[in-house]
């Protein structure tokens, strides 16, 4: 059985799931990827380990870096779980790029280098927000990206723990856009007709359209057109 429960954070509701003995999911409320690790039946009750992750909570909104974590199990694939407890490592008030988390990922694997595209989507969809940080991951550049609870959120999170904002930034909003008239057999696989680092480029979404095959992606790493 999966058990829930709720606090109310500085910064919006926060939905709490947990096994009975372990935190399997914390989420803000209407955040992306809400619930992803829910079974279709939920049972609301109070837990000694739900109690354990308020107070948690409350000393990490009060400003302060919490002197314990309550016991967590990460329910997902072995690849995002390994990046996941790379974000475990990540100190209060400091940031990690996608490119030094690939890199690691790619140290533990045995490979020569990591796509830091794989490495945003395991972060993007951490089931454990605040305990396993990933509003601490920033694109190369100090771009604040690719947070599933929003960058406004990211922001305030980060300016919470005094980290080092004059080197962060948010990104202009837009859309990049190509159009591939293409079909995608031919395409796939190729040189976009555009250059784009994929370190900060994530939620890419594809539409066939009379055109062509419509792409757009979220424009967290600006374009330059080749």
């Amino acid at each position: 059985m999966t058990y829930l429960d709720h606090y109310q954070s500085p910064l919006g509701g926060i939905t709490i799931s947990s096994n009975g003995n372990e935190i399997t999911g914390l989420w803000f409320d209407g955040q992306k990827y809400f619930g992803s690790t829910l079974p279709g039946v939920c049972e609301t009750k109070k837990l000694p380990v739900f109690e354990e992750a308020k107070k948690w909570l409350d000393l990490y909104f009060s400003g302060k870096a919490p002197d314990f974590t309550p016991p967590l199990k990460m329910e997902t694939t072995p690849f995002r779980r390994a990046v996941w407890e790379i974000m475990l490592t990540i100190p209060y008030g400091q940031t990690m790029t996608y490119g030094e988390i690939a890199k690691r990922m790619a140290e533990q694997m045995g490979l020569e280098r990591m796509s830091a595209q794989a490495v945003g989507g395991a972060v993007g969809h951490n089931a454990i927000s605040l305990m396993i940080p990933c509003h601490r991951v920033v694109g190369t550049n100090g771009s604040l990206t690719g947070y599933a609870g929003g960058i406004e959120k990211k922001m305030k999170l980060l300016t919470m723990e005094h980290a080092d904002l004059p080197t962060l930034f948010v990104p202009k909003k837009g859309l990049g856009l190509a159009i591939v008239p293409l079909p995608k057999e031919e395409w796939e696989g190729t040189i976009l007709p555009m250059r784009y680092t994929t370190e900060h480029c994530f939620d890419l979404q594809m539409e066939r359209t009379a055109q062509g095959y419509e792409i757009t992606f979220h424009n967290q790493a600006w374009l330059s057109n080749l």
